[in-house]
């Protein structure tokens, strides 16, 4: 299969001198076409920074000193603004985890979603309204047109994440990043979204890097897992494998946290402990504090 994505040794730090934070430490993963990612740890692992990275939406106090990110023979680290801008919304989309705080809060969710139509293809606006309606109605939102005259403040928070769904999926893009696209939905909504991603790997060959909490999802969805901790993938196995044998003390950590319907009986073993300062990272293992199978050589 030919690769999609691939992110090489990515080091992202935000701020300089002794209060640096070490938000990403040579994170390497890579995606092939039509395949999904799911990337999974606990809340400031570093997942959404890893997606802002590879979009080059990084804060004006966010550097990435070393690394690369290729997209299809592409280093997004080095591209300039005017590439990136024509990759975007086209080649490339992003699902932002908040969906509400992402929408524009004054223009209308219609020249919100028209506009990514209009800037990479050439159509008419009424071609291109046509093509936004068409998408809301895809994404299970009743009375489309009503949506495309409506501000998003006006909108239920699930609302609002299908309007980001259907700007992301629009123009059907080779790359899809999801964070957490599921996250303001309720659970027959959310069946028929992550179909509907499924959908756009099999019949576009797409690729998605999903962020999710939800081992749930993960299970359901994925090829491939990779799990972040303190800036760093500590474990990236197939989905499989992953659940049955993990071969890091976080994954196996994180899999012994979750309730399970198949063994009603066992005790949850809550993760002891809390993550570690980035910015006064240890050198060794950042787990290893928290880490139940320690031994002298770690």
């Amino acid at each position: 299969m030919a690769e999609t994505l691939r992110v090489e040794d990515l080091y992202v730090r935000f701020g300089a001198g002794a209060d640096q934070v070490k938000a990403l430490n040579g994170v390497s993963l890579s995606l092939e076409a039509g395949e999904i990612y799911c990337l999974v740890g606990e809340s400031g692992a570093g997942k959404s920074t890893l997606a802002l990275a590879i979009m080059g939406l990084l804060p004006v106090a966010g550097s990435i000193p070393q690394g690369k990110v290729m997209f299809e023979g592409i280093d997004l680290v080095k591209a300039g603004s005017e590439q990136m801008r024509r990759l975007r919304g086209k080649e490339i989309s992003m699902v932002f985890q908040d969906a509400q705080s992402a929408l524009n809060p004054v223009q209308l969710v219609g020249p919100q979603l028209e506009e990514v139509i209009l800037t990479h293809i050439d159509v008419s606006h009424r071609e291109a309204n046509r093509m936004a309606q068409d998408m809301l109605k895809e994404m299970g939102l009743p009375d489309p047109r009503r949506i495309m005259g409506s501000y998003p403040f006006s909108l239920s928070g699930g609302m609002c994440q299908r309007v980001m769904l259907a700007i992301a999926l629009v123009l059907k893009p080779k790359l899809l990043i999801a964070d957490e696209p599921t996250s303001g939905l309720d659970v027959t909504l959310q069946a028929q979204i992550l179909q509907r991603l499924q959908d756009l790997c099999a019949e576009q060959n797409a690729s998605i890097l999903l962020i999710t909490h939800d081992m749930g999802v993960v299970a359901h969805m994925a090829q491939k897992v990779g799990v972040l901790y303190a800036g760093s993938l500590v474990e990236s196995a197939d989905v499989i494998p992953l659940f049955k044998e993990p071969q890091h003390p976080y994954t196996s950590a994180l899999l012994q946290s979750l309730p399970r319907l198949d063994d009603v009986d066992k005790s949850l073993q809550p993760l002891r402990g809390s993550p570690p300062n980035m910015v006064t990272l240890p050198p060794e293992c950042p787990f290893l504090p928290r880490c139940h199978k320690a031994i002298s050589r770690c």
